[in-house]
């Protein structure tokens, strides 16, 4: 019988392993961290008893239906749609930008075709061929949008002026001429009632499955016939070639009772002009105190809620 090392126990390693243990394999998942669930990994804060993302939020979002029907049998997901608020120049616009941002910027009531001629007249068609995240803003909405939502949160979320990065960054942003907010395309959506560290607890709860935790690869003494390794390809390397450029953020918690951002459940307020500011105060999510009739969990709305929020500071690897 073969047996196999799964390194990771996120998603990617949790459904390895389980996809190979129901065929009678035994698979030793291992993971550097104390805790499953990857970067993924939710745990209820012990103050307020609401579900927190640890390293930052997710969105489950998908078009593929047979991926929204398999994560479905393992734990209850909450219809969600992600609806982003900005602030720029004291006022609150839409994202990604539609035809409510357009008209709200512009202080114009233009319909869709009308908005696209004038985002057409406000674009720089000098540039042809897009050689940085820059040159593709001005090439796709011109100046005053990309100087308003994109120029100075770019720079701040990145760390880099938007000259240097690829043009590739902006191309995968949805521009809209309808009053659609909603900001993913994909027809399946959903935040785990019970958080993402209960779905891969539930994925990896199958015979054959040897989970060790706190554990690294390099440590285990056993031969395998293969090995899945999930994590930073860096780290794989363990870093002789020097360290990928990732950048990460840092979390400055705080709590506050109340609606905190007004009904807006895990939308994000951006400062997108101010340089230096806190960047993103993000309400990852809302839930009721632990002596509450109803332990609540994701985007549901409870009475006397509590918010848990953290401003988020980017920052190096």
């Amino acid at each position: 019988m073969k047996s196999f090392c799964v390194v990771g126990a996120g998603f990617s390693g949790a459904i390895l392993a389980r996809h190979l243990a129901e065929r009678g394999y035994k698979v030793t998942v291992v993971d550097e961290r104390p805790h499953i669930g990857g970067n993924c990994h939710t745990e209820r804060d012990a103050e307020t008893g609401v579900m927190v993302h640890k390293y930052g939020p997710h969105i489950f979002h998908t078009a593929d239906e047979r991926a929204w029907e398999y994560v479905q049998r393992f734990g209850k997901f909450q219809p969600y749609v992600n609806r982003v608020k900005a602030i720029s120049k004291e006022r609150v616009y839409t994202l990604p930008v539609n035809l409510l941002t357009i008209n709200q910027f512009f202080g114009t009531t233009m319909g869709p075709k009308d908005a696209r001629a004038f985002i057409e007249s406000k674009a720089d068609r000098s540039i042809q061929a897009p050689r940085s995240f820059e040159e593709q803003a001005l090439s796709m909405i011109g100046p005053e949008l990309y100087r308003a939502f994109f120029h100075g949160y770019t720079r701040k979320q990145w760390g880099l002026e938007p000259t240097e990065l690829p043009a590739s960054i902006l191309k995968r942003l949805p521009l809209r001429f309808n009053y659609d907010d909603n900001y993913f395309n994909h027809p399946y959506q959903g935040m785990p009632e019970d958080g993402y560290t209960s779905i891969v607890q539930n994925i990896l709860a199958v015979d054959g499955i040897d989970l060790r935790l706190g554990c690294s690869f390099e440590s285990l003494e056993e031969q395998y016939d293969h090995v899945f390794y999930t994590g930073p390809i860096d780290r794989y390397f363990q870093f002789r070639l020097g360290r990928l450029g990732y950048r990460t953020l840092d979390f400055e918690r705080f709590v506050d009772d109340g609606d905190h951002q007004a009904r807006l459940l895990s939308t994000i307020a951006m400062k997108l002009c101010r340089l230096p500011v806190f960047p993103s105060i993000s309400i990852l999510h809302r839930g009721s105190r632990r002596n509450s009739l109803k332990q609540c969990a994701s985007v549901n709305i409870v009475v006397s809620p509590v918010s848990r929020i953290f401003r988020i500071i980017p920052s190096a690897w």
